[in-house]
């Protein structure tokens, strides 16, 4: 296994780049492979959506097929890969509202985890997330 950082996923997923991007895809399609796949940490999942909702606009919607598709594909292997499938079930069965994916896959982890509940005074996360508010 083979961990990626945060700047190779995004060259190969926005194609942004035009050196860096055939780099990235290079080495995706060439050096990772189901018996030697790309790790693909909690961290960098968070911030690779935050690059795509900041800089290009994705939506929630365009986030939750990004995360399945990786999800979907045998040379990715997701850190804790139930809470992220998890996140996605959710996200396409309920309307997020202004809450985050991010929000979503911090309340599916805190319940895998064996958590209750998640505080939080986040309304959006709240209302839509399912946390809990503070009181």
């Amino acid at each position: 296994m083979i961990g990626l950082d945060t700047n190779v996923l995004v060259r190969y997923l926005a194609q942004d780049d035009k050196a860096q991007s055939a780099r990235a895809t290079r080495f995706i399609e060439t050096s990772l492979s189901e018996r030697s796949p790309g790790f693909i940490s909690l961290v960098v999942l968070v911030e690779v959506c935050w690059v795509l909702q900041s800089l290009y606009q994705a939506t929630t919607s365009e986030l939750v097929d990004m995360v399945a598709d990786l999800l979907a594909t045998p040379q990715f292997e997701l850190q804790a890969r139930q809470a992220v499938q998890d996140t996605v079930a959710a996200l396409r069965a309920e309307k997020p509202g202004k809450a985050s994916f991010t929000d979503f896959l911090i309340a599916r982890i805190a319940l895998r985890e064996g958590c209750r509940t998640t505080v939080s005074f986040d309304r959006a996360a709240i209302r839509y997330a399912g946390m809990t508010a503070v009181e």
